[in-house]
């Protein structure tokens, strides 16, 4: 397996190519830099959101959480445990995934989405997975849709009131509706504060990895959005030839090298990267020519030893060893980076000290990638022991609608 160890350290694939103090300590400098206006690649958003003290009892709201690839809808109330209660749920593709679509159509999906329950709520929970400025007036402004989202012309519109013009124009009353638009990392965040004190922690992150990136923690002026898929990590030749080849090629670099909608291309260009170079036998290279799409399922199946895709490819024992190596050290790698992302959330806060910090982590990468949750909070672990610091890790069942539900009855 030397070739294949000597592949993985050249292209810096290799677990050992990043240095989580390194990489941490530069995603602090960018923070601070974010927060105070300077140049930076997080925008640290403030999300206007002062959650409320005393959750509301049988108070219904709606929530629309526009999530990766997903736009779901439907009504939350808290019962007398304060358990949530979720009514009329449905879910479409978000607009954009397929085909580039109109500010106005992308809005008309929205509006056809939530219009059955506007009725029936005074006030609405949005979660909008993308980056966007956050108003004090709690309406939000997209400045970059990520994740292959095809709807440029949406950038700079006001999600709040575009949606509201339009289900007034389909005849609804408006005028007393309120809403708050959130990320949803800050959704994630707060589902989380209820669940923090019974568990013992002090302070909470919000911790996304499913289709994009993201973190959210709460600081001495609320909470923040820190948008840290931005993150311009330079790795590799491989990831900078993947990046070039994706919408946006010098943005969200964080996120190409470690979130679902990425990691299976990235992976397809690894492999066939490796196979160019002798790494496999030539019926290996020849067959993984023929593949034009991978994704993260499939590389995860492949890994865990599940029909895969990949299984056309393999010919011979040997390869198939060293595919399962690449993928496995791929995957370390992105894990090795969220903790280090993770850590710098923590450490950009006074938290963790005397009681551990609840890191509410939500999203089917970090959860269904083999070894993804297991490398991160083991590398974070021991990060954060080196510095005084501790975690806790929990995973609050749909936590974007949870959180803009709270985020919802806050206004």
């Amino acid at each position: 397996m030397q070739d294949v160890m000597e592949f993985l350290e050249k292209h810096q694939i290799s677990p050992s190519s990043v240095d989580i103090e390194s990489l941490c300590n530069y995603k602090l400098s960018q923070m601070k830099d974010g927060e105070e206006g300077r140049e930076s690649s997080i925008a640290m958003v403030q999300s206007y959101c002062n959650p409320v003290q005393s959750i509301p009892i049988n108070k219904k709201v709606a929530v629309i959480d526009a999530g990766g690839t997903n736009l779901r809808t439907c009504t939350v109330y808290f019962d007398e445990k304060l358990n949530p209660v979720f009514e009329d749920f449905q879910h479409v593709s978000m607009p954009g995934i397929k085909d580039e679509v109109s500010s106005r159509t992308f809005f008309c999906v929205f509006a056809d989405q939530v219009e059955r329950l506007v009725d029936t709520v005074d006030s609405m929970g949005f979660c909008f997975s993308y980056a966007a400025k956050i108003l004090p007036d709690h309406d939000g402004v997209p400045f970059l849709l990520s994740k292959e989202i095809k709807a440029p012309t949406v950038v700079g519109k006001h999600l709040g009131k575009e949606l509201f013009e339009e289900l007034t124009v389909r005849g609804h009353d408006m005028s007393k509706k309120k809403i708050i638009v959130m990320n949803d990392t800050v959704t994630t965040l707060l589902a989380a504060l209820p669940a923090a004190k019974n568990l013992g922690c002090e302070g909470c992150i919000g911790f996304i990895l499913g289709t994009g990136t993201n973190t959210a923690f709460m600081g001495k002026n609320g909470i923040i959005n820190e948008e840290s898929a931005g993150l311009d990590i330079r790795l590799g030749d491989i990831d900078r030839r993947f990046t070039d080849s994706t919408l946006n090629p010098n943005e969200h670099l964080l996120e190409k090298a470690i979130s679902g909608a990425y990691l299976g291309p990235l992976a397809l260009m690894i492999i066939r990267t490796a196979a160019a170079e002798g790494v496999f036998t030539k019926a290996f290279e020849n067959a993984i020519a023929s593949i034009e799409q991978l994704n993260t399922v499939e590389i995860s199946s492949f890994v865990e030893g599940a029909p895969s895709v990949l299984d056309a490819c393999i010919s011979s024992k040997n390869d198939a060893e060293k595919l399962r190596t690449i993928l496995e050290a791929f995957i370390e790698r992105a894990a090795k980076i969220s903790a280090a992302n993770i850590a710098a959330s923590i450490l950009y806060t006074d938290y963790g000290k005397d009681k551990p910090v609840l890191v509410n982590a939500d999203g089917t990468t970090f959860y269904n990638t083999p070894g993804m949750k297991e490398k991160t909070e083991s590398y974070l672990a021991d990060f954060l022991a080196s510095k005084g610091r501790s975690a806790k890790f929990t995973n609050i069942r749909r936590s974007p609608m949870i959180g803009s539900a709270i985020g919802a009855l806050s206004i």
